[in-house]
């Protein structure tokens, strides 16, 4: 089969609440006359991502080529999730132009590039490209090392420095894996921070790759898409922490699902997710809340201390059961005071 039958599979990477579904969402509305179909990798149980999308779904890419695994890491599920899944969207009665998926932001993706190569799979689709997502503003922030040398000197010389965390090393390997790197979130980073961050995606990145200021997930479409990177074929050029090991494991990281009741007051909510990321050094929450007298359900979406709401949808025919995803390092995971902290 040559390659213009392909189907082009964009893989879409990044750092936790680096804006991959706002991206995704913006392609699905600016899909120019492709038909799309998107595989979301939910980390955890409750469907946040997959939901946003299928609420925004349009002809050219409609709420049936939108698929969800959340059963954790695709690339550490491969075989049992996501080539089934794969072969299901090829399989779509109308066959899908171009394929996009979200990666957990706990992905390394080399291991999903190398996933494509599988005899199921491999004559019938390509890589286009992987785009990394880095939220601009942490990583001018320092959130990720751009001299590893120094910060072990550091380390050796003053043993309260904290070790280098498990996050760094999947933002150096997506950064590594990338074709295309978008800053996003750059209105928050000003230019003063881009340049940070410009500095520190150039000091990861093997080669020299485009890097863009992306705000609110709006990109030309064909600055990303139609890449025709295959990059399936070019893993040596891709190079990673976890090259000459068969897996990886994310046992570094714990995600819990807290079960949330009717809210009377987002600010408090607000309030307390910012208490979690300081006192128990959460990294991310997202899902849905009902709050008393309002007919439609709120999302809530957080970095860190950086917290967004917003109503989304009614809850129509839905039961007003709320629930929030909570991801922190496996070392400073309480679910208890997690619980306590969010009332609930």
């Amino acid at each position: 089969m040559s390659d213009l039958s392909k189907i082009p599979v964009t893989v879409i990477t990044g750092f936790l609440g680096a804006g991959k579904t706002t991206l995704i969402r913006h392609l699905m509305q600016n899909a120019g006359g492709r038909r799309l179909a998107v595989l979301v990798n939910e980390f955890g149980t409750v469907g946040v991502d997959g939901d946003i999308l299928k609420s925004c779904a349009i002809p050219d890419c409609p709420a049936e080529n939108i698929v969800e695994l959340a059963n954790g890491c695709i690339c550490c599920t491969v075989a049992d999730d996501f080539i089934p899944t794969i072969e299901a969207l090829m399989a779509l009665p109308t066959r899908p132009d171009h394929i996009l998926i979200e990666t957990s932001g706990l992905a390394l993706p080399k291991p999903l590039l190398k996933a494509f190569d599988w005899p199921a799979i491999r004559s019938k689709i390509t890589v286009d490209g992987v785009i990394a997502l880095a939220d601009a503003e942490a990583v001018a922030a320092g959130t990720f090392a751009a001299d590893v040398a120094a910060v072990d000197a550091q380390r050796q010389a003053d043993e309260s420095l904290d070790h280098e965390t498990p996050l760094s090393e999947v933002f150096e390997d997506q950064i590594s894996c990338a074709d295309i790197v978008l800053m996003s979130k750059a209105d928050l980073a000003g230019s003063d921070g881009l340049a940070k961050a410009r500095t520190v995606i150039e000091a990861e990145s093997p080669r020299q790759i485009p890097i863009l200021e992306m705000t609110e997930g709006v990109i030309d479409p064909n600055v990303v898409l139609g890449l025709d990177a295959k990059a399936e074929d070019d893993l040596a050029a891709r190079p990673s922490h976890h090259d000459g090991h068969d897996d990886h494991e994310h046992d570094d990281f714990d995600t819990i699902v807290i079960p949330m009741p009717e809210i009377a007051d987002p600010a408090a909510l607000v309030s307390q997710i910012k208490r979690l990321a300081t006192e128990q050094r959460v990294l991310r929450v997202k899902g849905y809340v009902a709050v008393e007298g309002k007919p439609m359900r709120m999302l809530v979406q957080a970095v860190g201390a950086r917290v967004r709401h917003q109503y989304d949808r009614p809850w129509g025919s839905d039961m007003r059961h709320g629930a929030l995803v909570v991801i922190a390092e496996h070392d400073h995971i309480d679910p208890d005071k997690i619980r306590e902290v969010l009332g609930a």
